[in-house]
C-alpha cells in the first residue's frame, strides 16, 4: 500500500445516488478536509450528472498515477471503458452492471498496483446485478474473491460498522434469519473475532480492542430456556477467544447492550444476526455510520446507506455517509 497514493472511490450503481454524493464530496473536499481521491466511472458521464445537478465544478479524465497532481484543479475521473449508461436516475438497468462492477475490480487492482491506497465504494443494488449474472451474496464477498485475484491467498471478510458512537459486526450476514441459528457455528464465532481483534489493533490502533458479544435468543437464552445457542455455541466460542488472547466478553442481551453506558464497555459489539448489529448503529449514526471490511489486504469503506433510488437525481442526497467513509479510509490507510 502505498500511504501517499490518493483513494480509489467506485461509482456504485449509475442509476442510484453514488455519482452525485462523489460530486458533492469533492465540492466539499476542503472545508471537510478529505483526502485526495479519484472516482473510477466514465467522465463524459460523471460531466452531466453534475449538469444534471447545476454543481459547476471541473471533471478531468486522468489515470490512476496522475490522480493526486489532478485533485486540486478538478475531480480525476479514471475511464472504466464502460460508456454507455442504460438507466436513468431511480430508474436502474442491468445493463449497467459490468460498469458497475468494473469500477470496484479497477479500484482494488489500483490499490495492489499502489497506484491507490484504499478503496472507498458507492453503493450498488444487489438485485440489479443479480440479474446481469453476479454471483457473490454481496460488496463483500466480491471484495473477497478480488483479494485473492490480486494477493493470493483467502481471505475471510467481516463486515464492520463504525461511527464514533458505536462499532458493530454482524457474524452472520446477508443470510436468512431462518438459516441464521444453522450458519452461526464455533468456528464463524472464532474466525470473526480474531479478524475484529486483529484490524481494531492493526488498523484503528486500539492496543487492546474489547469485543462484546451479543446472544442470539431473547435474554440470552435465559440459560436455555429460551435457547440454547449461548450455550452450546457462543460461550464455548468465547471461551476460545480468551485463550487466544482476545479480550472477548459475554454473550449478553442484545437489548440491553448499547445504552450509552453499555457502549463504554467495549470497542466492538459482534451480533449474531444482521439486524441485531445494524439497527443499534442506523438508529445512533444513520448519516455518520461507515462499513468497513476487516480480514482483506487492503482497506475498504463504504457508506452505510443504499442506492437510494427514489431520490436519484434530485440533488437532495445527503453526502455525509461518503464524506466520512473517505476520511475514515484516509485515517486507517
Amino acid at each position: 500500500m502505498n500511504a501517499a497514493a490518493p483513494i480509489a472511490l467506485t461509482q456504485g450503481d449509475p442509476s442510484g445516488i453514488g455519482p452525485e454524493l462523489a460530486l458533492m464530496a469533492y465540492v466539499l473536499r476542503e472545508s471537510r478536509d478529505l483526502p485526495p481521491f479519484f472516482l473510477l466511472s466514465h467522465p463524459a458521464f460523471i460531466a452531466r450528472v453534475a449538469a444534471t445537478l447545476a454543481l459547476e465544478i471541473q471533471i478531468e479524465s486522468t489515470t490512476a498515477a496522475q490522480a493526486r497532481d489532478v485533485f486540486s484543479r478538478a475531480l480525476p475521473v479514471v475511464d472504466t471503458g464502460r460508456h454507455v449508461v442504460a438507466g436513468a436516475p431511480g430508474r436502474p438497468d442491468s445493463q449497467d452492471a459490468q460498469s458497475t462492477i468494473s469500477s470496484i475490480e479497477q479500484a482494488v487492482e489500483c490499490v495492489a498496483k499502489g497506484e491507490a491506497r484504499a478503496v472507498v465504494t458507492n453503493p450498488i443494488a444487489k438485485s440489479v446485478l443479480y440479474e446481469a449474472g453476479f454471483k457473490h451474496p454481496g460488496h463483500t464477498e466480491f471484495l473477497a474473491e478480488l483479494a485473492h485475484r490480486h494477493y493470493g491467498g483467502d481471505y475471510r471478510a467481516v463486515m464492520m460498522l463504525w461511527s464514533d458512537e458505536l462499532a458493530v459486526v454482524p457474524i452472520t450476514i446477508h443470510i436468512p434469519l431462518a438459516d441464521a441459528s444453522k450458519n452461526l457455528t464455533r468456528e464463524l464465532i472464532v474466525a470473526t473475532g480474531e479478524i475484529v481483534a486483529h484490524d481494531l489493533r492493526a488498523r484503528f490502533h486500539i492496543s487492546k480492542p474489547r469485543l462484546a458479544f451479543a446472544g442470539f435468543n431473547p435474554h440470552a437464552g435465559e440459560e436455555g430456556a429460551l435457547g440454547r445457542e449461548e450455550i452450546d455455541v457462543i460461550a464455548p466460542a468465547i471461551a476460545e477467544l480468551r485463550a487466544r488472547g482476545v479480550n472477548a466478553s459475554g454473550p449478553f442481551p442484545a437489548d440491553t447492550m448499547f445504552h450509552e453506558s453499555a457502549r463504554a464497555k467495549y470497542d466492538v459489539a459482534l451480533c449474531p444476526t444482521h439486524d441485531q448489529a445494524l439497527i443499534p448503529i442506523k438508529t445512533l449514526a444513520f448519516e455518520r455510520g461507515v462499513n468497513v471490511t476487516l480480514g482483506l489486504p487492503f482497506v475498504r469503506t463504504s457508506p452505510d446507506h443504499g442506492t437510494a433510488f427514489d431520490i436519484a437525481g434530485k440533488g437532495i442526497a445527503d453526502p455525509t455517509s461518503l464524506i466520512e467513509a473517505i476520511k475514515l479510509a484516509g485515517r486507517i490507510s
